[in-house]
């Protein structure tokens, strides 16, 4: 006898097992069954930024050993996108190449050395062409047949938006005072901890499976089935838990495609992982944006026009791009009153990796322009900062100019809390030479209005089954990205089942298993899936309370769900959770229940209004202390003060780790992240060059949890993932001018920025670094859109032309 384990032992008759024929009590070793072993495969990027592809050579790649199939594009001739409006991609470049490091090729190897090496035989013959690599050269014109794509309003413009609300022109003349500023905004990558990466399998059924870290598995669903040709349903996506996303995994990516062929093509499963500088290369980070504004105020400092400019540098594709082009100006008015607004935003293709979106998605920019103009405005006025915010912002379940539906708001006590915990009036402008402190607010969205493709189905859905023996489980295809959604879906059927999250077993992140959830995106996923599975374990808990009454002989709104029984509220008898689970299936059949959520309609009477409506909002403030060296410009961050408006405090100890997070990413856009490029080649494709905060440089945070309770949101929750980071670029760079009297007006802030600023100063200059101008071209006529207000007597919100008719 064998000292190895068989598989099995063959009876009688004769078997065959994978091919293998044996005689009756013959053993079955793993040895004797030939199981498909999994592949590594390897994309070859473009080596030239612009380029037209004449040939590609796979023969010396093909001859190598190990080589098991190449796959090139015209194997997928499909173009998708994440958005419908711009599906501009193939995952292998057909006939042109518009950044280094676009796919061309895909190999799939017996190992990863092997598939390295393979793709470095690959030979492509390039055409190349002019490129673009800034917003100036991206707004110039150019030849038809050099435009890097072949859609868009002109030449290199991907997206072009002209809105105007009320009458900008005529409050600004009226004003009694007007301030004009340029900022600029660098771009960054997310520096996700874990690479991109994917298996796929094609089974001999004819099913593709794929494992992906990605944040939205129903997207990746969609965008393959339309690329491989396959009925969706002969599809599975996988999203396994992410080592990180922050909006760098929410795309479908060429190597999720890739492995899905190469599979196809050599039946075997195949693994591609993505390096750290292919990464870099993939990018969808945040956009570079420069910024105007213009605006007018009162003598009290509030807010009577703002007119704001932004040109959104997109890289080579198109993305979430139009969406982020329109985020630049949308939330602007969500917390200062303005009762006149210009938005005008382009954004432009360049011969770079594409931008997309990164946590804050086209909010962080404006943000940090408005919040740094206002500090500049309220010095000039004499007024407080903290004071003139608090005297202007907006009222709760209003509408704004441009048509985003305010609910809670807490923002003036997330103001109160910061400025009183750090003593902000008494430090602000009394700190020792090289100490300043600075503060700034902002808002973020609790989930998008809309879906990315239009339609009137759920954004979100839960299924829950309670078994016999009172086990319940949750089955949602949200994907826990570190944000902790696995647990608020846990928490949300507990609170309501009178049960402990421990007691919930969830399926997620699968879309052959679970309901529809559109992903980890726009800090969705508390709101939307919060209300979806309080919904779905609310009728289970009208199943429960219906058995026990019966049981109990009392009336049902009696009974209450708590500490795993089901008893009366007052006198405190009752029966267990596990007891009355059978009496319930006794009387409705299986429990089981489904909960679904779909925003209320949001979208303002005009083409764009889709981008920016939420059914809440969150509010942030932040104020920070820093202690700037003028002999070296090296700025350290001392202390953070940061309160947010979450709604409720579903969890309070990850709420913190998501304030928390959201402070330590946003110092890295502060004071070192940004993607630097020459002639399209990125300069510092690694961790070890593109630095990054560590610990060592991370500040204590004191969190305040503001809860204005949501009327709409789950328990009265909000977001929490993204919205911290928005105040504290602008907060940083108004606490470097209340240290050293130099203003900073563009990301990142770096010592050598600081020292040439306090340089300038020296020198009679106004100690200033960042843009001086913006480009002058053509917005085209406005869209004209009347604002709205709130009739009492109606109930209902009218525009304001209306009103002045009923005036």
């Amino acid at each position: 006898m064998s000292k190895r384990d068989p598989l099995l032992v063959i009876g009688t008759p004769a078997a065959k097992v994978d091919g293998l024929t044996k005689s009756t009590g013959q053993e079955i070793f793993a040895d004797d069954i030939a199981l498909p072993q999994m592949l590594y495969g390897k994309m070859l990027g473009a080596t030239v930024p612009h380029a037209r592809i004449r040939s590609i050579d796979v023969s010396r790649a093909e001859a190598l050993p190990g080589v098991k199939a190449i796959i090139t594009g015209i194997e997928m001739p499909i173009k998708y996108g994440i958005l419908p409006v711009s599906e501009d991609e193939y995952p292998l470049e057909i006939d042109r190449v518009r950044f280094v490091g676009d796919p061309v090729a895909a190999v799939a190897a017996i190992d990863e050395a092997t598939a390295e090496e393979a793709v470095r035989l690959i030979e492509v013959d390039y055409e190349e062409l002019p490129g673009a690599f800034d917003i100036e050269e991206g707004l110039e014109p150019v030849d038809a047949e050099h435009r890097i794509h072949d859609y868009g309003l002109r030449d290199n413009v991907h997206k072009q938006v002209h809105l105007h609300f009320g009458d900008v022109d005529d409050a600004m003349e009226s004003a009694t005072s007007v301030h004009e500023g340029v900022y600029f905004y660098s771009g960054t990558n997310h520096l996700a901890m874990e690479e991109h990466s994917a298996v796929a399998q094609y089974g001999a059924d004819g099913r593709l499976t794929i494992w992906s870290s990605t944040q939205t598995p129903h997207y990746v669903h969609k965008a393959m089935a339309k690329v491989l040709s396959m009925p969706a349903s002969r599809i599975r996506i996988v999203a396994t838990p992410n080592g990180g996303g922050f909006g760098g995994k929410s795309d479908p990516f060429p190597h999720e495609f890739c492995a899905a062929r190469l599979s196809i093509v050599s039946g075997r499963p195949v693994k591609i992982t993505l390096t750290r500088e292919e990464v870099f290369y993939m990018h969808r980070g945040r956009h570079p944006v420069l910024m105007w504004l213009r605006s007018g105020h009162d003598a009290s400092g509030a807010i009577t026009a703002l007119d704001f400019k932004s040109y959104v540098d997109g890289g080579s594709y198109g993305s979430y791009g139009v969406a982020s082009t329109y985020y630049t100006g949308a939330l602007q008015t969500v917390t200062y009153k303005v009762p006149n607004y210009r938005f005008r935003g382009v954004r432009v293709f360049t011969n770079k990796p594409a931008c997309g979106p990164k946590r804050g998605h086209g909010t962080p920019q404006p943000r940090f322009a408005l919040e740094i103009h206002l500090d500049k405005i309220a010095e000039k006025l004499g007024l407080d900062p903290v004071a003139m915010r608090r005297s202007m912002l907006v009222d709760e379940y209003t509408m704004t100019a441009n048509h985003m539906r305010i609910t809670s708001c807490g923002l003036d006590e997330c103001l109160e809390k910061i400025a009183t915990a750090s003593d902000f009036a008494n430090l602000r402008g009394n700190l020792p030479y090289g100490k300043g402190i600075g503060v700034a607010v902002g808002s973020y969205m609790s989930g998008a209005g809309l879906p990315i493709y239009w339609n009137k189905m759920p954004h979100t859905s839960v299924d829950l089954k309670v078994d016999r023996g009172g086990g319940v489980c949750a089955k949602c295809m949200e994907i826990d990205i570190g944000q902790g959604s696995n647990s608020v879906l846990a928490m949300t059927v507990a609170e309501v089942l009178g049960l402990e999250p421990g007691d919930i077993q969830l399926v997620v992140s699968d879309t052959d298993t679970t309901p529809i959830d559109l992903g980890s995106y726009s800090s969705r996923v508390t709101f939307m899936m919060g209300n979806a599975a309080k919904e779905a374990a609310e009728k289970i808990r009208e199943m429960l309370l219906a058995a026990a009454a019966e049981k109990l002989e009392v009336q049902a709104t009696d009974l209450v769900l708590r500490h795993h029984r089901v008893e009366h509220r007052e006198t405190g008898e009752g029966i267990s959770f596990a007891d009355t689970v059978p009496l319930a299936e006794a009387m409705f059949g299986q429990l089981s229940s489904t909960g679904s959520y779909t925003p209320p309609r949001l979208s303002g009477p005009y083409k764009g209004s889709g981008v920016g409506p939420s059914p809440a909002y969150s509010y942030s403030a932040a104020a920070v202390l820093v202690d700037v060296d003028p002999e070296t410009g090296v700025v350290t961050p001392e202390r953070v003060w940061m309160a947010h408006d979450v709604g409720r405090a579903v969890n309070p100890v990850l709420v913190e780790g998501q304030v928390e997070g959201g402070v330590y990413m946003a110092l890295g856009e502060i004071l070192m992240e940004e993607q630097v490029f020459r002639k399209g080649l990125h300069k510092i494709p690694s961790m070890l060059d593109y630095k990054s905060p560590t610990f060592l440089e991370m500040p204590p945070v004191e969190t305040f949890i503001v809860e204005s309770i949501d009327g709409e949101g789950p328990f009265g929750a909000k977001e929490v993932g993204q919205g911290p980071l928005l105040p504290m670029p602008p907060a940083v760079a108004n606490a470097i001018y209340d240290a050293v009297g130099v203003r900073i007006d563009e990301l990142p802030i770096t010592p050598e920025k600081v020292v040439a600023a306090l340089t300038d100063l020296e020198q009679g200059g106004p100690g200033r670094v960042g843009p001086e101008e913006v480009p002058d071209i053509d917005w085209g006529e406005a869209l004209d859109v009347d604002p709205v207000w709130y009739d009492q007597a109606a109930e209902d919100w009218i525009p304001a032309t209306r009103r002045r008719e009923s005036d």
